[in-house]
């Protein structure tokens, strides 16, 4: 259980190889972010070494997969009278430690990244916003001017991951099982397995949510959040964590304008109060309209000709 947004995950974390194979299970990704490894490279005994993690029992985050975080003095029972009224402060701690060994592992994700000249996008969206439709476009669109791989965030199936394949680009499906999010240390074990090309561009999908994703620093170059006009134009007002974390909105099914109620100055201006440097582009990933904007956002985007001054800045590229 995430202490942090309260999903579970019991089904275990699965991440296929590059020809779709499952090739690993991952059943503790808070253990995983705490791992010793400076780089993501496919070890395949990282992980599957119980005594590499004996000596993190003791760092603030024992047996708090699912419990223990409801227990503080008492990781491994269920006793409630040892849930005092400072029960809150000892949960926000425990939420923090999770955070905070997710965010060192993100750093050792961003400089392996950086250190190979690879741009890697977030992309976030809510189920069904066309965030894979986005990719088999903008791949197909930039295809023979970039080297792109794939990393696919999904509960269950690898249908999405599929889809990506038919374009004959290498993509690594990550099943989450429970878990609502991916976190730095799925990222991690992905890396390994993809080995993206030096100097090339990498899409991360994460898994659909507009929530709990944008807690999660994975390392990314840049996040994109896409929302479709079938979803209403409020969405900044309801998830402002997520537009707040935005390098780039995309507006996507703009094609269906003309059928649904959705006043795109008022979406931006909502976004932008909440987010002023955030970029926001208006497209149909299906027509193609409006393609344009966001390949060239991609091609523009800072953050790969800064990655070398150790700088990541947060906004940046083309504003509509």
């Amino acid at each position: 259980m995430c202490a942090t947004c309260g999903c579970g995950d019991d089904a275990g974390t699965r991440i296929s190889d590059l020809d779709g194979t499952v090739h690993e299970i991952v059943h503790d990704t808070a253990h995983a972010a705490a791992a010793p490894h400076e780089h993501p490279h496919p070890h395949d005994h990282e992980h599957d070494h119980g005594h590499q993690h004996d000596h993190e029992h003791d760092h603030g985050h024992a047996h708090d997969h699912g419990h223990g975080h409801q227990h503080p003095q008492s990781p491994g029972t269920a006793d409630p009278g040892h849930s005092p009224a400072a029960d809150g402060r000892t949960l926000i701690s425990l939420e923090e430690n999770l955070l905070a060994k997710n965010d060192l592992l993100a750093s050792r994700n961003r400089g392996w990244l950086e250190g190979r000249g690879v741009q890697a996008f977030n992309v976030m969206s809510s189920p069904g916003a066309g965030k894979t439709t986005l990719l088999v476009r903008t791949i197909r669109e930039l295809a023979g001017e970039l080297e792109i791989g794939v990393i696919e965030g999904d509960q269950e199936t690898s249908l999405d991951a599929d889809r990506i394949r038919s374009t004959g680009r290498p993509v690594i499906q990550i099943n989450t099982g429970a878990g609502c999010h991916l976190d730095a240390g799925m990222l991690q074990r992905a890396l390994g397995a993809l080995d993206p090309v030096p100097g090339s561009t990498l899409f991360i999908e994460n898994v659909g949510n507009l929530v709990c994703p944008a807690l999660f620093d994975l390392g990314e170059s840049a996040r994109v959040v896409v929302i479709s006009v079938t979803e209403g134009d409020d969405k900044p007002q309801k998830y402002p964590h997520m537009f707040l974390a935005a390098d780039l909105v995309i507006i996507n099914k703009a094609d269906l304008l003309p059928y649904v109620e959705f006043d795109v100055e008022r979406c931006v201006r909502q976004a932008r109060l909440l987010n002023p440097g955030v970029d926001v582009l208006t497209l149909s990933a299906t027509t193609g309209d409006g393609m344009d904007g966001w390949l060239e956002w991609i091609r523009k985007n800072p953050h790969l000709a800064t990655a070398a001054a150790g700088s990541a800045p947060r906004s940046g590229g083309l504003r509509v």
